[in-house]
C-alpha cells in the first residue's frame, strides 16, 4: 500500500489553505480560490513557482528560496499548534493494515523536514518507508516518488494500490503503474480507467483494497501491498 498524506490521511490541507494565503499576503497579492485548488498536491518547487508567476514577481532564486522556507516554517507552526486531524477512517485503516502485515510506504511531496514533524502526530511506526517530495529528481505529478516508493519496497508499482486525494496525487501513482484508489478531499478528482473513487476510508479493510486493486488492475487474485 502507498499512502499520499496531505488530504488522504490527515486533514492538513486546510492548514496548507491558511499558510499559502499568508504567504500571498506576505508577498503582496491574495490568492484566488482557482490558484488554490490548483495547487493542491502540488510539489513545494512548482507551488513556489507557480505563486511567484502568478503574482508578476521576479522568478529570482534567492527570494523564491526565501519564500519557500518561510511558507514550510509557517505551515510547521501550524501543524505544532493546531494538530493534525485525521480523515476519516485513515487511523482505522492504518492499524488494521498493521495487524494484516500489509506493507505500507508513505508517499508526499511535503518535504522531509515538514513530513518528520507530521509523523509524530501520524505515527512512523506504520510505514515500513517514507518517500518526499524533495528526496526525488521531480514530485508529483511526475511519478518519480511513486517509483521510489515501490522500488524500496521491493515490489512492481502495478502490484501496489495507490490511495490519493488530489488530481496530481492520482496522476503521478497512475503515472508510475499504480492502480490508483482516490478519496477526494477539497478538489474533485476525475475518473479513468485505473482509478476507482470511494467517498471515504471508513469501514474500509485489507479485502476491500484487493478488491479495489483487482477491480482496476483486471487481474483477480494479485495481491496489493
Amino acid at each position: 500500500m502507498l499512502f499520499d498524506m496531505d488530504g488522504t490521511l490527515v486533514d492538513s490541507e486546510k492548514l496548507w489553505d491558511v499558510s499559502l494565503a499568508a504567504l500571498y499576503d506576505r508577498l503582496g497579492g491574495v490568492i484566488t480560490d482557482e490558484m488554490r485548488v490548483a495547487l493542491v498536491g502540488s510539489s513545494a518547487e512548482n507551488t513556489i513557482r507557480t505563486i511567484f508567476a502568478d503574482l508578476g514577481l521576479d522568478p529570482e532564486p534567492a527570494a523564491m528560496a526565501d519564500a519557500d522556507r518561510w511558507l514550510h516554517e509557517y505551515t510547521g507552526q501550524l501543524f505544532a499548534t493546531a494538530g493534525l486531524p485525521w480523515c476519516d477512517g485513515a487511523r482505522e485503516l492504518l492499524e488494521h493494515l498493521a495487524r494484516e502485515g500489509v506493507s505500507m510506504a508513505l508517499v508526499t511531496n511535503t518535504q522531509r523536514a515538514l513530513t518528520e514533524q507530521a509523523l509524530e502526530s501520524i505515527g512512523r511506526h506504520y510505514f515500513t518507508v517514507t518517500v518526499c517530495g524533495d528526496e526525488v529528481p521531480e514530485g508529483k505529478p511526475a511519478p518519480d516518488p511513486y517509483l521510489r516508493a515501490a522500488e524500496l519496497l521491493g515490489l512492481d508499482p502495478g502490484h501496489c494500490l495507490a490511495v490519493e486525494d488530489s488530481v496530481t496525487g492520482a496522476q503521478a501513482a497512475e503515472l508510475a503503474g499504480c492502480p490508483v484508489l482516490v478519496v477526494p478531499n477539497d478538489v474533485v478528482v476525475p475518473s479513468s480507467p485505473r482509478r476507482r473513487h470511494i467517498d471515504s476510508l471508513r469501514d474500509v479493510v485489507v479485502d476491500d483494497l484487493r478488491a479495489f486493486h483487482a477491480e482496476i488492475d483486471g487481474a483477480s487474485g494479485k495481491r496489493s501491498a
